[in-house]
């Protein structure tokens, strides 16, 4: 990671007077494709509600010099919004053992340059430090491949995650509602989850939901 770049970590009430720098990056940065997020604030005063009222989550932020370039946040699944909960109690996933990643976000000048592993490293640190969780779980919009919005270079982060230990997990999916560019009201966007298993008791991903 450039050593010009500041990684900080923020939770409990400290998270307040963050919120608004990550309102301001979720709407530039999900702007892009797969996302294509027209964002507003009321939006974002609603979805962020959920890390302001959680003692237990946090924001990691990527700064440089006074300007926040990056953030990344997460919580608890049991506080949660329900779109992410409600699925793993259906297929068979205690929510209570499930630390939630929200999003990872980063402009894009300053991408490939290890932000995104530090912002994985620092949310799977603060789960660590809570305890009690079998798995960490994010979920990614889903576009078809032959989206016509899709460009020429987009590069999908499949990989990546991977090499961070989460696999796609399709059985396990929620819809999520945003406005995207060219759509006048929000509407419900698919969102499949991926899985990464941590602890003693955590179920090899071919068990998972088998009953």
């Amino acid at each position: 990671m450039a050593q010009d770049i500041q990684v900080s970590t923020f939770t409990g009430p400290e998270l307040i007077a963050k919120l608004p720098a990550v309102a301001a990056l979720r709407i530039a940065v999900f702007r892009e494709y797969p996302y294509l997020y027209d964002g507003d604030n009321k939006y974002e005063t609603r979805y962020l509600h959920t890390y302001s009222e959680s003692p237990d989550s946090i924001i990691v932020l990527a700064t440089d010099g006074e300007e926040v370039v990056g953030a990344s946040t997460a919580v608890p699944m049991r506080h949660a919004p329900d779109e992410a909960r409600e699925p793993f109690a259906a297929f068979g996933i205690n929510p209570d053992r499930v630390f939630y990643l929200g999003e990872s976000i980063l402009y894009p000048q300053y991408r490939g340059r290890g932000i995104g592993s530090r912002f994985f490293e620092e949310r799977e640190r603060h789960a660590a430090r809570l305890g009690g969780f079998d798995y960490h779980a994010f979920c990614a919009v889903e576009r078809p491949h032959d989206d016509p919005r899709r460009p020429m270079d987009f590069r999908s982060l499949h990989a990546f995650w991977n090499r961070k230990g989460y696999y796609r997990e399709p059985r396990l999916y929620t819809s999520f509602y945003w406005r995207e560019i060219g759509e006048a009201r929000e509407s419900p966007k698919p969102m499949v989850f991926w899985l990464k298993p941590v602890g003693a008791n955590a179920a090899a991903p071919a068990a998972v939901g088998a009953n």
